[in-house]
């Protein structure tokens, strides 16, 4: 079963498609740096940086709600900074008590939550871009253009490549339970053990996935090896990138460093 839907590179002829990938690697690094430096609660600021975004992304002609469904990845991970509501001091929202514990929500909390999300949120948007708009082995090519060292970059491009073979091999562990299992026609009624036998029916897949990842790691690294693998991956060398493309990326990192500054003035 091929997997080739992880692939998040949408193949078109959109002015973002056509930059130099080195030029869209340094922007969207640039606009995240941006981004986490803003300090909490510059919501003019944030709007600038939302305007950005999706003008890059209406460039793309990727779809805006094509990003935004994708850029719902950072939810699980602004869940990790509510505890921010309870333990930020500052002006009192409200109080409620669960049990032996009290808790006291701030305005500054609340503040500081929004502010992560957001921040977050248009970061993961502008990273889908780039790597929906820019082939892997061209962002591999991009970053050691950069100068991002050789060993990341090989690590990045194999965690990548062989993540297809490993989601492959848990397609076939699955599929092969599926035609172990039995079935019954009467609609509602689960066939199989317990939560506790199931759980150790999981276990013991996924054991068998990590010694098959071990054993096929193993045997690609001797392959490569064999073949005179020392780290770097040969590839043509990009073309240079066009002055008028080298002076757009200046003119957009003025631009940040412009809304970083007005970002701590209107703040502090």
């Amino acid at each position: 079963m091929h997997v080739h839907f992880l692939d998040p590179f949408h193949n078109g002829t959109s002015l973002i498609h056509r930059l130099d990938p080195r030029v869209k690697l340094v922007f969207t690094l640039a606009y995240i740096v941006t981004a986490s430096l803003l300090p909490f609660g510059a919501w003019a600021a944030y709007v600038l940086l939302l305007a950005i975004v999706l003008s890059v992304e209406l460039a793309s002609e990727l779809g805006i709600g094509y990003v935004l469904r994708r850029a719902l990845l950072a939810t699980p991970f602004v869940l990790a900074a509510v505890p921010l509501i309870f333990t930020v001091p500052g002006t009192l929202l409200f109080t409620f008590s669960l049990g032996a514990w009290t808790f006291t929500a701030s305005l500054e909390g609340v503040e500081r939550l929004l502010s992560i999300a957001f921040k977050s949120w248009v970061s993961v948007q502008m990273a889908i871009v780039l790597a929906a708009t820019t082939s892997f082995p061209n962002l591999l090519m991009a970053m050691r253009g950069i100068g991002i060292p050789r060993l990341l970059v090989a690590i990045v491009g194999l965690m990548w490549r062989y993540i297809f073979v490993l989601v492959d091999q848990a397609l076939r562990l699955l599929r092969a339970r599926a035609a172990r299992s039995g079935a019954t026609p009467e609609m509602g009624r689960r066939v199989g053990g317990s939560i506790v036998w199931r759980a150790q029916t999981t276990g013991g897949m996924a054991g068998n996935l990590l010694m098959r990842g071990f054993e096929r790691g193993d045997r690609i690294y001797a392959a490569m090896a064999a073949r005179g693998y020392d780290g770097e991956v040969r590839a043509f060398p990009l073309p240079q990138v066009p002055l008028t493309q080298w002076f757009g990326l200046g003119a957009a990192i003025f631009l940040f460093a412009l809304i970083l500054l007005f970002s701590i003035l209107i703040v502090g």
